[in-house]
């Protein structure tokens, strides 16, 4: 057989690029490329909060450059977050408040009707009704923080967050599980898990949810 047959076929394989890596493989290629980034977030995050009236706005620039992590974006923790930090402070209480008080008064209401189901069952109905609320805040927290992170206004983007939660549910509670459960545990854990929570242990579980949430957001928001 001729060899020069074989030259095209040599030279494709020598120039064809190697598959995109997704899932698994593409989470721990994240760790690797962003590891000195990821120790430096959580610690600027850390400080930042400490006035505790700043965690939101904290936490929004924590989204923010997670999000531009995930998304193989250039990452420069200490301007990228004090942009964030600064440009995004009157939106971040909005996102925060937006998650935090159907998250706090469903979970009230949960624990108080549940108390009085027992002695008259029409008390379930109100459970199950601040039940589905807390459920939906949870399932939509991610998606609001991703989608107001992107620019899109605040009314936007909690209408396609709560779509997203109740349409998209398997993602978005994969993500808030790998968000929440590993923080609270921490947090239960401390002082014992100090060094974790100022190495990684606030920016970890927001990347995990992230990288969950994003294939979604892409897909059906374009961001």
């Amino acid at each position: 057989m001729p060899t020069d047959e074989l030259e095209p076929l040599e030279e494709l394989d020598e120039t064809s690029e190697a598959p995109e890596k997704t899932g698994p493989a593409r989470f721990l290629e994240i760790l690797g490329q962003e590891c000195a980034a990821i120790l430096k977030l959580n610690l600027l995050f850390v400080l930042s909060c400490i006035p505790l009236v700043t965690i939101p706005p904290a936490l929004f620039a924590m989204n923010q450059v997670v999000r531009r992590m995930i998304k193989d974006q250039p990452v420069r923790c200490l301007r990228h977050y004090a942009q964030s930090f600064r440009e995004n402070f009157g939106r971040s209480y909005g996102a925060f408040f937006l998650v935090a008080l159907p998250l706090v008064c469903a979970g009230f209401g949960m624990w108080f009707y549940l108390g009085y189901a027992a002695e008259n069952p029409l008390f379930y109905v109100p459970f199950v009704f601040c039940s589905t609320v807390f459920l939906e805040a949870v399932l939509s927290a991610g998606y609001l923080y991703g989608l107001m992170g992107e620019g899109r206004p605040l009314k936007e983007a909690l209408r396609l967050a709560l779509l997203l939660g109740g349409g998209k549910p398997l993602r978005s509670l994969l993500a808030a599980l790998c968000t929440w459960v590993p923080l609270a545990a921490a947090v239960l854990l401390f002082p014992l898990s100090g060094l974790y929570l100022l190495l990684i242990g606030f920016v970890l579980p927001c990347l995990t949810g992230n990288f969950f949430l994003r294939t979604v957001l892409r897909r059906c928001c374009g961001v």
